[in-house]
C-alpha cells in the first residue's frame, strides 16, 4: 500500500514524551496533565487551558534506578514511568493524576510525590480512589473522588473553567476526535483493509499522547486519505485477530504479531481504542460532569472489577470485536507481574476456548519488547493451527 502522509511523523510523536505537539501546547500556555489509566477520565483533562498526556516510557531498555525503590517484582509499567521520570522525561508535566488501580500503580504515583522527579515548581500529584464495582453506590463514590482530586484540583491551583459550558465543550472535543478514530478503525472489518493493525496502533496512541486540538487536524487528513486507500491486491496476512489484555504501549509489539501473519484487526487492551473512543452521550436532564463520569464507569473493562456484571462485560465485549471485526482468534496478553490481568488471562482463556469457541493464545510479557523469538514461536504456531482449523475437518485434528 501507499505509506500514508503523516505516518512518519506520527511514529516521530511517539518516540518522546515531550514531542513536538506537546512543547508547543505547554508554551502556548497550556497545562499539560499526565495520567495513567483510563480510571482518570480523558474528557476531564481535556478542559479550555489544558490537554491529557498518557504516560509512556518510549525506548526504555534499563529500570535500574526505579528498581531501587519498588524492586524488580513490581509491574514493568510501572518501573519504566518512574525510571522515565528521574530521567528527566516529564518536566513539562503540571500535574499527575493517579488512580489507585493496583497496589503497583498507586506506588509508582506515590514516588512521584515523595521523589519530585519532576522538576516544575506547579507540579502536583494526587491520587483517586476508583472503585471496583459498576454499581449506582459506586457511580457516586467515583463521582465524589473524581470532582474532590480532579475538577477542585484543576479549579483552586489552575484557575481552570470546570463549568457547565466547559465540560460540554471537553465532551464535544473527545467526541470528535473519538469519532475519527472510530472511523479509521472500521476500515479494520473488511475483508482487505486499507490501514494494518500496526498503523493503526501508532495512530491510536499519538491521539491520547498529543494535545488532541493539535493532533485532529493530521487525524482527519489520514481519515479522507484512507478512503481512497488502495489495499494490497491480496490480503496479505494469514488470519485475523483480537488483541486483549493489558498495558500495550509499544506498536513494535503489534508489528511483531503481523510480521507473524496475523492482522491486528481490533484493541481491546489498555491504551487501545476499546474502551477509550466511544462517544460520550448527554442524557436528557444529566450535567456533562455526570455523562463523563457514568461514561467512564460504564466502558470501563479493568481487570480491577470483581463485580460478575463487569466480568461479564470483559468478556462479551472480546466476542463482540471478534465477530464483528471478523477475527479467528485472540491473543490475550498480559504484563509480568499483573496480579489483576494474569488472573483475568487464566480466566478468560478458558471461556474464549470452552465456552464461546474461539481460538485463544496467551502470552505474558515485558514492557520493553524482549523475548522476541518466543513470542514469534509463539505466535507463528497460532497463526498456524487458525489456519489448520479452516481446513473441513481440521479442527478434529
Amino acid at each position: 500500500m501507499k505509506d500514508l502522509k503523516h505516518f512518519i511523523y506520527f511514529e516521530d510523536l511517539l518516540r518522546d514524551a515531550r514531542n513536538e505537539l506537546v512543547a508547543r501546547a505547554v508554551e502556548d500556555g497550556k497545562r499539560a496533565l499526565g495520567y495513567n489509566c483510563y480510571y482518570i477520565p480523558e474528557a476531564l483533562l481535556n478542559l479550555p487551558g489544558c490537554f491529557s498526556s498518557r504516560l509512556r516510557a518510549p525506548g526504555m531498555r534499563s529500570t535500574n534506578i526505579a528498581d531501587y525503590y519498588m524492586t524488580t517484582r513490581n509491574c514493568p509499567y510501572v518501573r519504566a514511568i518512574l525510571e522515565r521520570a528521574m530521567e528527566g522525561g516529564y518536566h513539562y508535566l503540571d500535574a499527575l493524576f493517579g488512580a489507585e488501580c493496583c497496589a503497583a500503580m498507586e506506588r509508582m504515583e506515590e514516588h512521584f510525590f515523595l521523589l519530585r522527579p519532576v522538576k516544575n515548581d506547579r507540579f502536583f500529584v494526587t491520587i483517586i480512589d476508583p472503585p471496583m464495582k459498576g454499581d449506582k453506590t459506586s457511580l457516586d463514590y467515583y463521582k465524589s473522588q473524581l470532582k474532590l482530586k480532579v475538577v477542585d484540583e484543576l479549579r483552586d491551583r489552575f484557575g481552570i473553567d470546570v463549568s457547565e459550558d466547559a465540560m460540554r465543550e471537553a465532551v464535544r472535543l473527545h467526541n470528535e476526535i473519538s469519532q475519527v478514530i472510530t472511523e479509521i478503525g472500521n476500515y479494520r472489518k473488511l475483508p482487505n483493509p486499507p490501514i494494518t493493525g500496526y498503523e493503526f496502533h501508532v495512530i491510536e496512541l499519538v491521539s491520547q499522547v498529543c494535545p488532541h486540538a493539535l493532533i485532529l487536524p493530521y487525524l482527519k487528513d489520514t481519515l479522507e486519505e484512507l478512503k481512497s486507500r488502495e489495499p494490497e491486491p491480496k490480503f496479505p496476512f494469514r488470519a485475523r485477530v483480537v488483541l486483549a489484555g493489558s498495558e500495550i504501549d509499544d506498536p513494535e509489539f503489534t508489528k511483531l504479531i503481523e510480521m507473524c501473519g496475523a492482522m491486528v484487526v481490533a484493541d481491546r487492551y489498555c491504551f487501545g481504542s476499546f474502551p477509550g473512543r466511544e462517544q460520550i452521550i448527554l442524557q436528557e436532564g444529566e450535567s456533562a460532569y455526570d455523562a463523563i463520569c457514568r461514561h467512564y464507569l460504564q466502558w470501563n473493562q479493568c481487570a480491577r472489577f470483581m463485580d460478575g456484571g463487569k466480568i461479564d462485560q470483559r468478556h462479551e465485549e472480546v466476542r463482540r470485536l471478534a465477530k464483528e471485526y471478523g477475527a479467528d482468534g485472540v491473543i490475550y496478553e498480559n504484563m509480568k507481574f499483573c496480579e489483576f490481568w494474569s488472573y483475568e488471562k487464566v480466566l478468560a482463556s478458558n471461556i474464549f476456548t470452552n465456552e464461546m469457541g474461539i481460538p485463544c493464545c496467551t502470552i505474558e510479557k515485558e514492557y520493553s519488547l524482549g523475548s522476541i523469538e518466543q513470542l514469534r514461536t509463539r505466535f507463528q504456531a497460532f497463526v498456524e493451527a487458525l489456519e489448520i482449523k479452516k481446513i473441513p475437518g481440521g479442527d478434529k485434528a
